[in-house]
């Protein structure tokens, strides 16, 4: 049944003795800076954590260093460095994004994804329904969004990562209830027909829906929906759908530029921090599922468990799904098109 709820690893010492392990002792080492191009919904997340993370590395090595934020679309901030931004790392929304990195342009190995724990995700989060306060549309499940009359809110998947989370959670649900991909490619049409804008990231839906007051429903990460509630009070009711995807952002280095820049291993320290139980909690705090059993422990009261299934049990992996539903010509061309 959905389930329905008002909106209201390492430790950091063995971070690190292994921080320090990479490299001696520096006493005045010069300032660096770090470019970290990550998903729409993480700008308050990476705040704290940069914040963190530069006063543990000052602490035990006497440099600063500064981490700026780039956000977007996961896809478009792909693209974006795909066609030079100078990333140290990627902290994208989906690892199909990332993969790009490597098949497009060969700034990062083959098995990126292999050199971090968890598959290079150190949390997870997944697709919630955000309505307004009371249901007053009676919305309990992904089949009320293809109900005439109803107004959904989702981004583009072209640009967004989130969306084609958003876009493969409903086509499942679709699939498992109704039996066959015929019948789930129909749903997911009717869906998309009561779609009246498609903005290019999960912010800007977020934005569409809450402050400019479109729409009924929004298709929104998690943690998106908790951010609705600690900004706008309860002016928003969060439905936890029957069935829902287990989103995995998974983040690396961009390779190509570290080395380019001399940053490789200030960026790795960076990324294996997310790890740090320090980090771990931050991210519960930000609304995102931690993978540190401790972590987990505290925002067990947050986070209700659900029926999750994985990209790669339900699509085969990201190259796959992909290359079926969000090439250029793929089932969502061929089913926005026709809208």
């Amino acid at each position: 049944m959905p389930i329905t709820r008002r909106l209201a690893p390492l430790t950091l010492l063995a971070w690190l003795a292994a921080a320090l392990l990479a490299g001696p002792l520096a006493q005045a080492q010069a300032p660096v800076q770090l470019l970290n191009v990550s998903y729409d919904p993480t700008r308050e997340l990476y705040v704290e954590i940069n914040a963190a993370f530069a006063r543990a590395w000052k602490t035990k090595t006497g440099q600063d260093v500064a981490i700026k934020q780039s956000h977007g679309g996961s896809g478009k901030q792909a693209r974006s460095i795909i066609d030079g931004l100078d990333a140290d790392v990627a902290t994208l929304a989906l690892a199909g994004d990332t993969d790009a990195l490597h098949s497009q342009a060969g700034l990062i190995p083959r098995d990126w994804q292999k050199r971090l724990p968890h598959n290079s995700s150190p949390y997870s989060s997944t697709i919630v329904l955000v309505v307004r306060e009371g249901n007053p549309k009676g919305i309990r499940d992904w089949d009320d969004l293809v109900r005439p009359g109803i107004k959904v809110i989702t981004p583009n998947p072209k640009t967004s990562g989130g969306a084609r989370w958003n876009y493969l959670a409903a086509w499942e649900f679709a699939k498992r209830k109704y039996g066959s991909a015929d019948k789930a490619r129909q749903f997911v049409a009717q869906l998309y027909a009561n779609v009246p804008v498609l903005d290019t990231g999960a912010r800007g839906s977020s934005i569409t829906f809450a402050q400019r007051a479109q729409g009924d429903v929004f298709i929104s990460w998690e943690n998106e929906a908790y951010l609705l509630e600690k900004e706008f009070g309860h002016k928003f009711d969060v439905v936890y759908p029957s069935l829902s995807i287990l989103a995995e952002p998974a983040v690396t280095l961009v390779d190509k530029n570290v080395d380019k820049k001399g940053s490789r291993a200030v960026a790795t320290a960076y990324l294996e921090f997310l790890y740090t139980e320090e980090a771990q909690d931050l991210i519960g705090k930000h609304f995102y599922r931690p993978i540190s059993p401790r972590a987990q422990a505290k925002y067990a009261k947050t986070f209700p468990k659900l029926n999750l299934f994985s990209i790669d049990q339900a699509f085969g992996g990201w190259a796959q799904a992909s290359r079926e539903h969000f090439v250029d010509g793929a089932l969502f061309d061929q089913i926005y098109t026709k809208k």
